[in-house]
């Protein structure tokens, strides 16, 4: 009860600001982007020097208390005039149906389409409703990308060399012969932040693509092919070999991705798997560390192995801002070439306008080469249901420390797929 009395309070003061008269010549943003707030602060003033109009960055962090605000600002009608949703495209569906995001489509075709056309098609994906989409939302773009990133594994250029390595693997086996090589001279294979599920089923997720196909996945999350089918099987059968050659860094499964970052960065492990932010992270880390980007090593499957990329960070226009117009216009000014060019240099992020594609180092550079290769679970036609998707990345850990077998894993998770579904029929049916 002490509970809902702080929240309710809470919103009454949060709607009581939202009554104060705006500045018509200032624009307030949320974020919850803690290695940024220095470089977003610069170009605020240099945008307020150019046009007078004052930017205020709010950083709120970390990013579940950013969610929290932007949920109960949302409830009390008071967002800023620019923010983020860091949710699934279903919470920004509910956002956009609700009158909060402003529908930009026009603003990006607007003069032969110069806009839309800087930037990277696969981040704009990320913030478009297509025709015919599942949340019914008018079909349209709703949000600015501001960089773009992608998923891909990282090796240790002087630990590769220790182990006789030329050159970094291409193919599954290619890897695994790899790790003998560094097991021999005493070096640990690979380590990720696979205490955090999301990045177990991104992983997963390359090789599902790789084994069965976009078509036979979505199949799959429509209830038409079941996880004990043989190619699931191979799937979860990837993490079972990995285990069993002594692939993976002690601890792993418990292992969140800032710990999984220090090893890499620290040069205790060969190779990493993480998204291109890294690139900031292990530079503040060990500004001297020596490695190269590397798609995950695909297997002999007859699909193409597909990463996780799009956009990384998001703004959203509040619709209902009062200078709705001049948020609009600093997002195009934030994302034109000369500010991504500067945002690149400054948090090390991969832009998203193409044409800052040219002064990016070379090792932002070759994370941008995959971005072709990039797949997104908001631009799927369909999502798997969370506890589904949940007993997968769960039963996966349990591979990794020997508990259960990739088959036992198999029909446990088409268990919960049968009973989520038996469970939808009898609401449906009531």
């Amino acid at each position: 009860m002490k509970r809902f009395f702080s929240l309710i309070l809470c919103l009454l003061v949060l709607a009581g600001c939202g009554q104060v008269k705006k500045d018509p010549n200032s624009i307030v943003v949320w974020h919850w982007m803690t290695d940024r707030q220095k470089a977003f602060d610069k170009l605020a003033l240099k945008y307020q020097e150019q046009t007078g109009i004052k930017v205020q960055f709010e950083l709120y962090a970390p990013s579940d208390v950013y969610s929290q605000k932007v949920v109960a600002a949302a409830q009390a009608r008071v967002l800023p005039d620019i923010f983020g949703i860091l949710d699934k495209k279903s919470i920004m569906a509910s956002f956009v149906q609700a009158g909060f995001v402003a529908d930009l489509t026009e603003e990006f075709q607007k003069d032969n389409s110069v806009w839309e056309n800087s930037i990277f098609p696969k981040a704009l994906a990320v913030n478009r409703f297509e025709e015919g989409n599942i949340q019914k939302v008018k079909p349209g773009i709703y949000g600015v990308p501001i960089d773009v990133t992608n998923v891909q594994m990282l090796y240790n250029k002087k630990l590769l060399q220790k182990a006789g390595i030329n050159n970094p693997p291409k193919t599954f086996n290619e890897f695994l012969e790899a790790a003998q090589a560094l097991k021999r001279v005493g070096v640990p294979v690979l380590v990720s932040g696979w205490g955090e599920h999301w990045l177990v089923d991104c992983f997963a997720s390359n090789y599902a693509f790789n084994i069965m196909g976009e078509e036979k996945i979505m199949a799959t999350y429509r209830g038409e092919v079941p996880y004990t089918d043989p190619d699931w099987v191979k799937v979860l059968q990837i993490f079972a070999v990995l285990r069993d050659k002594g692939a993976l860094a002690e601890g792993i499964v418990a292992k969140p991705n800032k710990y999984a970052e220090q090893d890499f960065a620290l040069e205790r492990v060969a190779f990493a798997f993480n998204g291109s932010w890294c690139v900031n992270v292990y530079h503040d880390m060990n500004p001297k560390l020596e490695y190269g980007v590397m798609l995950p090593p695909a297997t002999d499957a007859q699909f193409p192995l597909k990463i996780w990329g799009g956009a990384g960070s998001s703004f959203m226009v509040n619709n209902t801002s009062q200078v709705k117009d001049k948020a609009v216009a600093f997002l195009k000014w934030i994302t034109a070439k000369e500010q991504q060019v500067f945002l690149s240099e400054e948090t090390k992020n991969l832009p998203a306008n193409r044409e800052a594609l040219s002064s990016l180092p070379a090792i932002l550079s070759e994370f941008a080469g995959a971005m072709d290769n990039t797949t997104h679970p908001k631009v799927w036609p369909i999502n798997e249901t969370p506890l589904v998707s949940e007993a997968f990345d769960k039963g996966i850990q349990s591979i990794i420390i020997g508990e259960k077998t990739p088959q036992d894993v198999a029909q446990e998770v088409q268990q919960v797929k049968e009973y989520g579904f038996k469970k939808a029929k009898r609401v449906t049916t009531q």
